[in-house]
């Protein structure tokens, strides 16, 4: 189970990853000259707050230091708004304000990008290594492994006597031994332990010893235009992967593989007691999920107000404001109450 502390630096992380969102926002609404009242860290009872000389925004933190927001003049259409006020978001063109709305998620994207540079100029590429080990990325509470003393980053060299290099190989070893004691030979930093002798206990109709795996990755030097490359092409790909997602999820009907808020934070916790490593690359992968999450064309998220946006180019006419706001309204509903269906479920 992971600890207060790796909670915490979860907690903190998915923070910083909404305050890009929100940066960008901001950043895209003063170029174009719109008036932003407040920025927010957070939501609550105001603890401290700062509006410096001359700027229209007050920059707050509140009570509940979670997620962000910030506040634009003239986004809500249900509002009386001056007309000929330059600073309102309501007055400007079109496009300015398409560009407004999708600065977060580009941000997010940004982000993204920024850390796989970062990883991978730090760590190198990382590459399967076909001729290394089985290595244990968790092991189950409670389970066979976990009584045998086997940790997360131990190497699982060999099972029953046949050399270990993919989990289907561990599988295949295992998935008939249920009950029967087995000898598996662990390599720990480097160094080959003593035999352990674990028994695979029946799940599933086959024997388990209560681990996840992946193969051994090994790290390459990359270049400058390998970097910039892989810091457009994996934000891309897992982006392909999110769509491939929900549509499996439309297909079956079923919601089972989407995380709520609380199941976020769990996952970015036991990465981050990983190491900073695991703890990087989920926060990668949050910061695309987010992005994307916020373009799917919902009313209410970023990609809703794009949509009635399109429609306004198309159409050369400003969407009825009654009807944004009724359809903003549903969709902030439906929003809420699946999150808290997930997260229940969870």
């Amino acid at each position: 189970m992971a600890s207060f502390s790796s909670y915490l630096i979860a907690i903190l992380g998915i923070t910083l990853l909404v305050v890009v969102h929100e940066t960008g926002h901001y950043l895209a609404a003063r170029f174009f000259g719109m008036r932003v009242l407040r920025y927010s860290l957070g939501f609550g009872p105001v603890l401290l707050k700062h509006q410096p000389k001359g700027s229209p925004t007050v920059f707050q933190i509140s009570a509940i230091p979670i997620l962000a927001y910030v506040q634009i003049d003239g986004m809500n259409p249900a509002e009386d708004n001056d007309p000929n006020d330059p600073a309102l978001y309501c007055n400007q063109s079109v496009w300015a304000r398409l560009l407004v709305i999708l600065a977060g998620p580009f941000a997010n994207y940004l982000a993204a990008s920024a850390i796989v540079f970062g990883l991978y100029a730090v760590k190198g590429i990382p590459e399967l290594d076909p001729n290394g080990p089985m290595i244990i990325n968790y092991v189950h509470e409670g389970s066979p492994a976990a009584k045998a003393g086997l940790r997360p980053g131990d190497a699982v060299v060999m099972a029953n006597g046949v050399p270990i290099h993919r989990v289907e190989e561990l599988v295949a070893v295992t998935k008939d031994r249920a009950g029967v004691p087995t000898e598996y030979r662990i390599q720990r930093d480097g160094k080959l332990l003593d035999p352990i002798i674990i028994t695979p206990i029946e799940q599933g109709g086959r024997g388990v010893i209560g681990i996840t795996g992946g193969p051994t990755i090994r790290y390459t030097k990359a270049s400058l235009p390998q970097l910039l490359w892989l810091s457009i092409e994996r934000p891309f790909t897992f982006t392909l992967l999110q769509v491939q997602g929900i549509a499996e999820m439309i297909k079956r009907r079923s919601l089972e593989g989407l995380s709520g808020p609380t199941q976020m934070v769990r996952m970015v916790a036991e990465q981050a007691k990983h190491g900073w490593e695991d703890y990087v690359q989920i926060l990668f992968a949050i910061s695309v999920a987010l992005g994307f999450f916020n373009l799917l064309p919902i009313p209410a998220l970023d990609g809703g107000r794009a949509l009635f946006l399109l429609f306004e180019i198309v159409s050369r006419r400003k969407i009825n404001a009654k009807f944004e706001t009724t359809a903003t309204l549903v969709g902030l509903v439906v929003l809420v109450a699946l999150i808290i269906f997930v997260s229940i479920r969870g």
